[in-house]
């Protein structure tokens, strides 16, 4: 009888970069699959309460959505917490995506002109939360962004909703959550030097509409649950695209494993965004 595996994935290459920013270099990793699309760059964000986590240790989980996408990927090292608070984080995440805009665009007309350069910010848990307040930065900055990929973000630093205490024992605890804010919030209201608002969660934002169309992924499962599913409300009626995906069965950090399908998230995620960004 013969035995059915999973076809081993193509290649994906990367190489370390630093990146200049205001605070200093950012360093991150590029990842680029075997045939990326000329111009199509996400810059993307991990996970890890603004404290943990990092390019290298997210490697296996962004090479895969970097396949998937079919588009180059650049994997931030931002600042942590307790060394750095907002909004040290954001602007590393802007500084990135700022760099990447560039590239993005010499790589489209390096292609002959044939392509438009397309720029996506992205990330997962806490780095979800990044990529939301910087497009909302972008937004006011009048910058071009396709899309915001956000996978399972904590926006609420109170964590007040029910989904924060519907499945007993489920990660993250409300209370760990709320810990995590209180070390990652600065107070007053940041800004940039240009004077850019650069929010801690889009929940700060007296509006949302024009900012970039939003791909949201959830597990059912997750406390952050109606975090997300608030945030596709607020977008909706402020008339921005949304697309919201909840994975059954699944809890907090699925873009790190398989889910019940046996891909994935990361695969899931890149498969959307490509077919997102296909259709424009």
């Amino acid at each position: 009888m013969a035995l059915h595996t999973r076809p081993q994935p193509s290649p994906v290459s990367w190489e370390q970069v630093r990146v200049p920013a205001p605070g200093g270099p950012v360093p991150g990793l590029v990842l680029r699959p075997e045939r990326p699309r000329a111009g199509r760059w996400l810059v993307w964000a991990h996970g890890g309460s603004w404290r943990a986590g990092s390019a290298l240790e997210w490697y296996p989980a962004t090479a895969d959505l970097a396949r998937a996408a079919g588009m180059t990927v650049v994997s931030v090292d931002y600042r942590l917490t307790p060394a750095a608070r907002h909004p040290d984080m954001v602007q590393d995440l802007l500084a990135a995506l700022e760099w990447a805009a560039g590239q993005a665009e010499r790589e489209a007309a390096g292609n002959g002109g044939g392509e438009e350069p397309v720029l996506v910010v992205g990330g997962d848990s806490a780095g979800g939360t990044l990529a939301a307040s910087a497009a909302l930065a972008r937004r006011d900055r009048g910058l071009p962004l396709a899309a915001q990929v956000l996978a399972y973000p904590p926006l609420d630093p109170a964590c007040g909703a029910d989904s924060y205490r519907r499945h007993a024992g489920a990660f993250p605890s409300a209370a760990a959550m709320a810990a995590a804010w209180r070390e990652y919030r600065a107070t007053g209201a940041p800004a940039a030097a240009d004077g850019t608002r650069l929010y801690s969660t889009p929940f700060e934002a007296a509006g949302l509409d024009g900012v970039a169309p939003a791909l949201l992924t959830v597990g059912e499962l997750d406390p952050v649950g109606d975090d997300v599913r608030r945030y596709a409300g607020l977008l909706r009626a402020a008339g921005v695209p949304v697309a919201l995906r909840e994975l059954p069965r699944t809890g907090h950090g699925a873009f790190l494993r398989p889910v019940a399908s046996g891909a994935s998230a990361a695969e899931l995620i890149g498969t959307s965004l490509r077919a997102f960004l296909d259709a424009r």
